[in-house]
């Protein structure tokens, strides 16, 4: 296969497919994970060593900030942004500045140190997702919050500082650039064919099939036509959903299970490397419910992000999206479920250190 110059159909962003560069899974290889439990902020015992907890699934008979629980969320102890204060919008001659207000807290989705989010079972990754959504309608209340950003940074290449499984959620006072490109772009498509670009685009790739890596009845996950990186998947709705925080119960198990088996597919293809997961969902406010359409986007840190990606905008993508598609689809059922648990896989390496 030739280079070819793809472009994203919904922000136009150009993406460099260069095969002649091609790399399978085993081509990308990934440190073994550190493991230091005895310090770690996160795990049960050491709930003084973090902020107050603002939502947590717990055991009815434990009390707050105790052990007990199986999902917690807490404030973030190193707060990027602060919820205290006003905006303050002011100009510094051509610049405008204003004060850095929003919300910045940690969902702990698991008391277990050296499980992972693929390890955990269906249920209890429904519950993270609903402890999210709770967070996500309550802060969503504020009137100087204009959007709700999920992410998860898993592994050390990909930002993590703990490596105790959790995700992250910041509320900001202005929409993301990245968001913003999104839904100018969704808004475009809408008011030219009356249709949402994204249900467009799960309706082409379901019927095609090139690009499919899994579905269940509620969702699909693909790979994009235009990846910018190896092996980057999107799971999306199949009907239209504007909000993530407004699923059903049955749509978030349906959710936690397709999401397990995304991951899963990470370890067995890619021998668990580090990835990040990021939410795009409709800004707050519910003025986007007809275009727009909520998706989660997992990138496995494979490669890095140089001169020509910053110089330029454009991302180089040595692995075609159709083969990442291929060799994800080929992981057998028999072999997600079979997933040997990260915590088993980190007792043998510190027993053979």
């Amino acid at each position: 296969m030739n280079p070819e110059l793809r472009k994203d159909p919904v922000i136009d962003r150009w993406v460099i497919i260069s095969t002649d560069r091609g790399k399978r899974p085993h081509d990308y290889p990934q440190p073994p994970r550190r493991v230091d439990p005895s310090k770690c902020p996160f795990c049960p015992g050491n709930e003084a060593a973090t902020p107050p907890e603002v939502s947590a699934i717990r055991d009815p008979n434990t009390q707050k900030d105790m052990p007990g629980w199986e999902v917690r969320a807490i404030s973030n102890k190193y707060p990027a942004l602060r919820i205290e204060g006003d905006l303050n919008r002011e100009g510094v001659g051509i610049f405008d500045k204003m004060n850095g207000v929003g919300a910045h807290e940690v969902i702990i989705e698991t008391p277990q140190h050296d499980l992972s989010l693929s390890d955990l079972s269906i249920a209890r990754i429904s519950d993270v997702f609903g402890v999210s959504q709770g967070r996500m309608t309550d802060l969503e209340r504020d009137p100087r919050f204009k959007y709700l950003m999920l992410f998860k940074n898993e592994g050390e290449a990909a930002g993590a500082s703990l490596e105790h499984s959790h995700s992250q959620l910041i509320a900001t006072p202005v929409v993301p650039k990245r968001v913003q490109e999104e839904i100018e772009g969704c808004k475009r498509y809408y008011a030219y064919k009356e249709r949402c670009i994204f249900c467009d685009i799960v309706r082409q790739e379901m019927r095609d099939r090139e690009r499919v890596v899994d579905e269940n009845s509620d969702y699909l996950v693909l790979s994009p036509f235009a990846a910018r990186f190896p092996y980057e998947i999107w799971i999306l709705p199949k009907d239209h959903r504007a909000s993530f925080h407004k699923m059903t119960r049955e749509e978030r198990n349906a959710l936690a299970d397709i999401l397990r088996r995304a991951l899963r597919r990470f370890r067995v293809t890619l021998n668990d490397p580090a990835y990040n997961m990021m939410l795009h969902t409709e800004p707050v406010g519910n003025s986007h419910e007809h275009h727009f359409h909520w998706h989660l986007e997992l990138i496995p840190k494979l490669t890095r992000v140089a001169g020509f990606e910053w110089g330029t905008g454009f991302y180089i993508n040595s692995t075609s999206p159709e083969q990442a598609a291929e060799h994800l689809r080929e992981v057998r059922s028999e072999q997600l479920e079979a997933v040997t648990p990260m915590s088993t896989v980190q007792q043998r390496m510190r027993e053979s250190a």
